[in-house]
């Protein structure tokens, strides 16, 4: 056998592993795109006043986030995802001041 034949049949058997992998992939998404589609449905069957409420919990939370990160930052520490939770040393971290004046 031929070192292209056999290339080509290692190319046909990897398609024919990843097609299986899709095939048991598909029921998953499909269940996935039901529940959200029911839940959809069901946050739009809220009422004004509840989604009102949920969202602005939702800010009141992300605020306090977002306080607790800064004030992790001035006690001298790394926020941002390189070096989260490491010692800040040498001065400022601009990951850190990016990320902080982003949100």
């Amino acid at each position: 056998m031929s070192q292209l034949t056999q290339a080509l049949i290692e190319v046909e058997e990897r398609l024919n592993s990843l097609l299986e992998e899709v095939q048991r992939l598909r029921p998953y998404v499909q269940s996935l795109e039901e529940e959200n589609a029911r839940l959809r449905r069901e946050l739009c069957a809220l009422p004004q006043q509840e989604t009102e409420r949920v969202i602005a919990n939702a800010q009141q939370i992300q605020g306090v986030a977002h306080d607790n990160l800064e004030r992790l930052y001035n006690e001298g520490f790394h926020v941002c995802h390189l070096h989260f939770g490491q010692p800040l040393e040498g001065g400022d971290c601009l990951f850190c001041t990016g990320f902080l004046m982003r949100d």
